[in-house]
């Protein structure tokens, strides 16, 4: 179910004694949604435009309707991490999903990503046996080979109130893969903001994109941080990073993955005059008086 929503007080001005208050949703001939002796907040599951009104009296009197508040529904949110990151040969991936509001009654369903280069973002597919979800908030994906995204929701109730998709967690290979593989060149895991650095994709599809994830932060594609060519990506950054990519095809498959560190000549000129300070001989001269 959603959220309870917290609805300012209602009052009359100037103050008195003997006020009933009502409260609407939407329109303001619509039937009250409730009515309480008290000008205290009222909770709601639903967000949308609310007024209130006071009446007392018999036959009821009624004051004009306020101004009208808009309340926003927050929707729970579904927290995904994976373990392992790297995937190693033979081991088994496991998945753990949270409900932000740490209540209970949750079933969880659990997702692998499907790129989608032509909307930037992907499609989900259920994993097998969880079509009505998971009582347990874990899930183990056995044989996994190939770099792979995954998402998680919650459901409850009857009809069942879903969360949000949570954010795509990864679990990465190294391993090419003949229908999708990336190269890096120049071939090797560290560069420096003044290289230029080619990511290429290759395999059986003429859409390609190529994706990064940063440590901690959102992902994001080659439009945001380089140059699309084609298959390739040309690379531009002038501070350091430390980030894994990838290449993504449009039929729907993830390349290896490439993780690579991209150093500041600034940052290598100083560490380099600090080496040679620290190593300069100090001399002494002593000198004798009479």
């Amino acid at each position: 179910m959603p959220l309870p929503l917290l609805v300012k007080l209602c009052s009359v001005k100037p103050s008195s004694s003997g006020w009933k208050y009502f409260w609407y949703r939407g329109e303001k001939t619509s039937e009250p949604l409730s009515s309480q002796l008290s000008a205290g907040p009222i909770r709601v599951s639903e967000g949308g435009v609310y007024w209130c009104r006071g009446g007392r009296g018999d036959p009821v009197y009624y004051t004009e309707y306020s101004d009208p508040v808009t309340v926003y529904k927050k929707e729970a949110q579904s927290v995904l991490t994976v373990s392992p990151s790297w995937l190693s040969a033979g081991a088994s991936v496991t998945l753990n999903c949270r409900v932000k509001d740490q209540s209970a009654g949750w079933r969880f369903y659990w997702y692998k990503t499907v790129p989608d280069p032509s909307d930037n973002f992907y499609s989900y597919e259920l994993l097998p046996g969880n079509s009505s979800g998971t009582e347990q908030d874990s899930y183990i994906v056995d044989g996994q080979t190939h770099t792979a995204g995954y998402v998680c929701r919650a459901g409850r109730g009857d009809p069942v109130f879903y969360t949000d998709y949570s954010q795509p967690q990864f679990v990465w290979s190294a391993d090419f893969y003949s229908s999708a593989s990336l190269t890096v060149s120049p071939d090797r895991a560290q560069h420096f903001t003044s290289d230029s650095v080619s990511l290429s994709c290759e395999g059986n599809s003429p859409e390609w994109r190529v994706r990064r994830s940063p440590e901690n932060r959102y992902l994001s594609d080659c439009s945001t941080w380089g140059t699309m060519t084609g298959s390739t990506c040309k690379l531009k950054s002038n501070r350091r990073s430390d980030a894994v990519y990838w290449c993504e095809s449009g039929s729907g498959e993830f390349s290896n993955s490439v993780n690579i560190t991209i150093l500041s000549m600034i940052l290598l000129y100083f560490g380099f005059f600090l080496f040679i300070i620290s190593n300069i001989p100090l001399c002494v001269e002593e000198y004798n008086t009479l």
